[in-house]
């Protein structure tokens, strides 16, 4: 009789431990969800596409809800950004109902800046940087498609100086997740991160690493006023970044930020 009551006791509680376990997982594999874009075909829209049809196919492609964010303070009057976020549908457990939000972090427009003359706004969910101009009163969107923007760097809005002489930046970098690399029809970390240059207009960019190059991460060097880019080469070209595939280092002058130069 006791030997009968102590297993089903036991029984019960593993059966409890069971289901937090899996609701413990299934958070977990939900929120690791959460930040990417779904792809498709569709997805290679026209580089003449009007503004319009951009902006619509920035907000409705693949079901993916977005809405600006804050605006960008540039130290370039005329020009100023406006950060683009993933809405994000979580469930409110007393209710049963769901909310929509998205999270995303920026730089304090201060006397500290990232490099000397240049902030960054990092993202988790932001697929896009519109652009607006004040002096001509038009607005383009710097990827023609809802991507996944790691780190924004763009001109301080506070003016900053080196060796007593004013620094002034024109030009945008974006580290970005814009090509389902991996052909797994999601955009997200697990593909490779490229590098871009855009004009201070945000219309003409550039590619400032080769396409089978993925970024880590960067430095700054004062002394050279150069910016230093660590980044995977795609070896096996399966579009994934792995452990055994090798890091390289590159240069490129915040004077002109148009070429990326091998240091190793």
């Amino acid at each position: 009789m006791h030997l009968k009551c102590f297993t089903f006791f036991h029984l019960v509680l593993l059966l409890f431990a069971s289901f937090f376990l899996f609701q413990s997982c299934s958070r977990g594999y939900d929120g690791a969800k959460e930040e990417q874009v779904a792809v498709s075909s569709e997805d290679e829209t026209s580089t003449n596409d009007s503004l319009g049809n951009q902006l619509i196919n920035l907000m409705v492609m693949n079901d993916t809800a977005t809405y600006p964010n804050r605006v960008i303070l540039t130290g370039l009057t005329q020009h100023r950004l406006v950060s683009i976020y993933k809405r994000i549908k979580h469930k409110d457990s007393r209710s049963g109902s769901f909310y929509s939000s998205s999270e995303g972090g920026y730089s304090e427009e201060n006397n500290e800046h990232f490099m000397p003359g240049i902030d960054v706004l990092y993202g988790y969910n932001l697929v896009n940087i519109a652009h607006y101009d004040f002096q001509t009163e038009k607005q383009n969107i710097l990827f023609k498609r809802p991507v996944l923007v790691k780190s924004l760097y763009y001109p301080s809005f506070v003016q900053d100086s080196m060796d007593n002489k004013p620094i002034n930046r024109d030009f945008y970098l974006v580290s970005v997740y814009d090509e389902d690399t991996n052909k797994d029809t999601l955009l997200n970390r697990k593909d490779l991160r490229h590098f871009y240059w855009f004009d201070a207009s945000g219309v003409q960019s550039l590619s400032l690493l080769p396409p089978d190059f993925s970024v880590l991460r960067s430095d700054y060097d004062p002394g050279n006023d150069v910016m230093y880019l660590f980044a995977k080469k795609d070896k096996n070209k399966n579009g994934m970044v792995e452990n055994n595939e090798p890091i390289h280092l590159f240069w490129i002058s915040l004077k002109k930020p148009e070429k990326a130069k091998l240091v190793y």
